[in-house]
C-alpha cells in the first residue's frame, strides 16, 4: 500500500485559475486525483481544459465565492461533476488589500473578510457535511500565511484572515477528528505570485525579504505540491489541526 497515493480520488480546489492554488490542482492531479476548480476567473474553464489535453481529469465552475448563494451552489455544481463524491477540499481562493491602517477603507476589510475567512468557514462545512453524509474519510487542507503567525504591515485585514483561518483550522479539527475527517492548514511563505508582485517590484522590501529566507528564494506554485499531496493522502490520517509553514524557512530567521 502507497500511502501517499491519491489516485482515483476527488477534489475540489478553488482560485486555482491561477497561482499557488494552481500549482496544487495540478500537484493532486499528478498525483491521481480529479479535480473541480472554482474561482470567479473566466479563465479557469481554460485551465481547466489544459489540464484536460494533458490527460488529468478537470472541471471547472464559475463563481464568486464572495455571495454565499453562489457558493452554495457552486459547491454542489462542483460535487456533481465529480460523480457525486468528494474526497478533498482545497479553499485556496484568496484576496488582499493594502492600506495604512489609519486609511483602511472598511468596504475593502469586508471583502478581505468575506473572501479569506467566512468563504473558507463555509466551504470547510459544506465539505465536512459531505463526508459526513457519504460516511467516508476526508481531507481538509485550508490555506493559512506567514500572516497567521505574525502581523504585517499595511495588510490588517488579510492578517486577520489568515489568523483566523488558522484557529478556524483548529476548532473544525477538534469535532471532525473522530469521523476520520482531517482539517490541516498550509501556511505559504513569501511566494513569487500575482498577489506579491508590489512587493516584488519594491526593491527594498524584495532584498529584506530575500534576506531572511534561508533558502534565498522566493517560493513558487511548485512547492506547494508534496505538501498537498501528503496532507490529501492516508500518510496524514493522523496529523489533524496543523498549521505547516512551506516558507523556505523564513520562520526560523
Amino acid at each position: 500500500m502507497n500511502l501517499f497515493d491519491i489516485t482515483g480520488r476527488k477534489a475540489i480546489v478553488t482560485g486555482a485559475a491561477q497561482g499557488l492554488a494552481y500549482g496544487m490542482a495540478e500537484g493532486l492531479m499528478e498525483s491521481g486525483a480529479e479535480v473541480c476548480i472554482i474561482d470567479i476567473n473566466p479563465k479557469a474553464v481554460e485551465v481547466a481544459a489544459g489540464f484536460v489535453e494533458k490527460g488529468y481529469k478537470c472541471h471547472a465552475v464559475l463563481a464568486n465565492l464572495g455571495d454565499r448563494d453562489q457558493l452554495r451552489k457552486a459547491f454542489g455544481e462542483a460535487v456533481e461533476k465529480l460523480g457525486g463524491r468528494l474526497d478533498i477540499l482545497v479553499p485556496a481562493a484568496g484576496i488582499q488589500k493594502r492600506h495604512f491602517s489609519e486609511e483602511f477603507p472598511v468596504e475593502d476589510w469586508d471583502a478581505v473578510i468575506n473572501i479569506n475567512l467566512n468563504a473558507v468557514f463555509m466551504l470547510d462545512q459544506l465539505a465536512g457535511q459531505q463526508f459526513i453524509k457519504q460516511q467516508s474519510k476526508g481531507k481538509i487542507v485550508n490555506i493559512a500565511s506567514m500572516l497567521s503567525f505574525f502581523g504585517g504591515y499595511t495588510v490588517p485585514a488579510y492578517a486577520a484572515s489568515k489568523g483566523g483561518v488558522a484557529q478556524l483550522t483548529k476548532a473544525l479539527s477538534n469535532e471532525w477528528a473522530s469521523k476520520g475527517i482531517t482539517v490541516n492548514a498550509i501556511a505559504p511563505g513569501y511566494m513569487a505570485t500575482e498577489m506579491n508582485t508590489a512587493l516584488i517590484n519594491d526593491d527594498n522590501r524584495n532584498t529584506e525579504i530575500l534576506a531572511r529566507i534561508p533558502a534565498h528564494r522566493w517560493g513558487t506554485p511548485d512547492d506547494m505540491k508534496g505538501l498537498v499531496v501528503f496532507l490529501s493522502s492516508d500518510a496524514s490520517d493522523y496529523l489533524n489541526g496543523a498549521i505547516i509553514p512551506c516558507d523556505g524557512g523564513y520562520l526560523s530567521r
